[in-house]
């Protein structure tokens, strides 16, 4: 048997050459790059699907009645940070005076200044009645004062920390029975801010020591409800967050679209008030930046607020080196130069495998000849030709893909990097050279021409010496990897120009490391 399967005319091997055959057609280059175009789209589209948040379907509930507001007067408060407007049970108009719109328009930015946009905190009462948005109050140096035909005495304080403002409710009951109160918040505003890819834009809510998102595309479609023991409820953008936290117990948290405006409330259980005494609720409202460390200093008023940021997957890389980005911007003030020292020092950290890689292609071009000669020698015996291959890549110590780590390790800092200029409020209308935002894409699409250039030249002095008219994985890849210039050039035309800025100067330390290496090497 075993003689009849060696033999060359026997049925076996000529069925086994026949399925060689079929197997090693020659492939389009173009195919290859189709085939990584399909999975990068199918991956980007399946961590989107992945990473989208948990919902709790609810019906639709009716739409928001607009009030007439006109005998109600209005206030300022503001603090160091913001200034804002008091008009009875409602906030609006909030302004960051730290923050301007552009960088062409120093006008401070407004949260919740739209037609209608406010935040209200109220109160539901049992047993009596309660101030509502149209009550007038007494007003003095943030006390407003309020009596009901009752005599329940309402006494609310606004004080203003940063971008944080604390409401404080004090009922007393002089009513002559035991009433209660339902405290609420709400916030009515209207998507009026810029979204960007890649970052959760739409409602949010902290429940049960969880973050919940919605989209403002999902809110369009239907409404959600959550119960928890505490949290807040709010609405996060690109670069600012608007959330209201009630501190009472036994929440029911609602988002929702009524009408044109979207809705985030939050309401917490009744609390008793007995006849001749006195009770007192605290909601803390935070209209501010999304930054990491404000929010942390937040978190002792709203618990959660600091795990509102999406750092993505690689979380454990965003949050270091935004960090770091940021400790190299006190230094050098300017965002561009940050990013490029912090490019190089990434390099360098990764300098010992880059090393390696290169001396890996060093040894793949010095194994083309024998490479070629095998190829040739076994053609018809593929089982052969793989085990040849297979002894020469262990003699040299080297394998195909070994060439590809620098590019495989760079992909979880890319991610976390990209995520990381998304968020970053300092980057937002950060200068440098004929950018003016390195948040946005570059408006005249030098960058991504200087990194698909520099890109391709990398890849040239990479396989300079290297026959890759085979068929063998080396040369797969080889070919495959000609369209990776022209792929990312045009991907990275519309990401942030901070990433594309990042990327082009990888490739160019990445070329000097080359020639360093190269020079050692000989």
């Amino acid at each position: 048997m075993v003689q009849y399967m060696d033999n060359k005319n026997s049925g076996f091997n000529m069925w086994n050459a026949n399925k060689n055959a079929a197997t090693t057609t020659k492939r389009s280059p173009f195919s290859g790059f189709l085939w990584w175009t399909m999975i990068f789209i199918a991956s980007w589209w399946l961590i989107g699907v992945l990473m989208g948040p948990k919902q709790v379907a609810q019906p639709d509930a009716d739409t928001t009645v607009v009030e007439d507001l006109t005998a109600v007067p209005t206030y300022e408060i503001k603090s160091d940070n913001i200034t804002a407007s008091v008009q009875g049970l409602r906030i609006s108009d909030v302004s960051l005076t730290d923050f301007a719109r552009t960088s062409d328009d120093p006008t401070p930015v407004s949260l919740l200044g739209g037609d209608n946009d406010y935040v209200e905190v109220g109160l539901l009462a049992t047993g009596t009645t309660a101030p509502v948005s149209t009550t007038v109050w007494k007003a003095g140096d943030n006390k407003y004062t309020w009596r009901n035909s009752d005599g329940v005495n309402f006494t609310r304080t606004i004080d203003t920390d940063g971008y944080t403002i604390t409401i404080t409710d004090t009922m007393q009951n002089n009513s002559g029975h035991d009433v209660a109160f339902a405290p609420y918040a709400r916030i009515v505003r209207e998507n009026n801010m810029k979204s960007a890819s890649g970052v959760s834009n739409g409602a949010i809510a902290y429940v049960n020591s969880d973050t919940e998102s919605v989209a403002w595309q999902k809110l369009d479609k239907q409404s959600y409800a959550y119960s928890t023991t505490n949290g807040f409820a709010g609405f996060a953008d690109q670069y600012w967050e608007t959330v209201a936290a009630i501190s009472s117990p036994d929440q029911t948290i609602r988002m929702k679209k009524s009408g044109d405006k979207y809705i985030a409330d939050t309401a917490a259980s009744a609390v008793p008030v007995a006849n001749g005494a006195t009770a007192t609720i605290t909601t803390n409202i935070f209209v501010g930046p999304r930054d990491q460390s404000i929010l942390d200093t937040v978190e002792s008023k709203i618990p959660g607020i600091a795990e509102t940021i999406d750092y993505g997957w690689f979380w454990f890389l965003a949050r270091p080196m935004l960090w770091v980005l940021n400790g190299i911007h006190h230094v050098v003030m300017n965002y561009g130069v940050a990013i490029i020292i912090m490019t190089i020092l990434l390099r360098m950290l990764m300098w010992p495998l880059t090393r390696k890689s290169y001396v890996s292609m060093a040894a793949m071009q010095k194994m083309q000849p024998e490479m070629q000669r095998i190829q040739k020698l076994y053609a018809n015996d593929k089982m052969r030709l793989q085990m040849e291959m297979m002894k020469l890549y262990q003699t040299h110590k080297t394998s195909p893909m070994s060439g590809c780590l620098p590019m495989l390790i760079q992909i979880p800092i890319f991610f976390a990097l990209y995520k990381a200029l998304l968020i970053s409020v300092a980057m937002r209308n950060a200068h440098f050279l004929w950018i003016s935002d390195l948040s946005a894409m570059d408006p005249y699409f030098i960058l991504p021409i200087l990194m698909g250039a520099t890109m391709w030249l990398q890849q040239r002095l990479q396989s300079a010496k290297t026959n890759n008219s085979g068929n063998d994985a080396v040369a797969q890849t080889q070919r495959m990897m000609r369209w990776m210039p022209i792929l990312f050039t045009i991907m990275f035309a519309w990401m942030p120009a901070g990433l594309v800025l990042y990327w082009t100067v990888s490739n160019i330390f990445g070329i000097i490391q080359m020639q360093i290496i190269k020079r050692q090497s000989k």
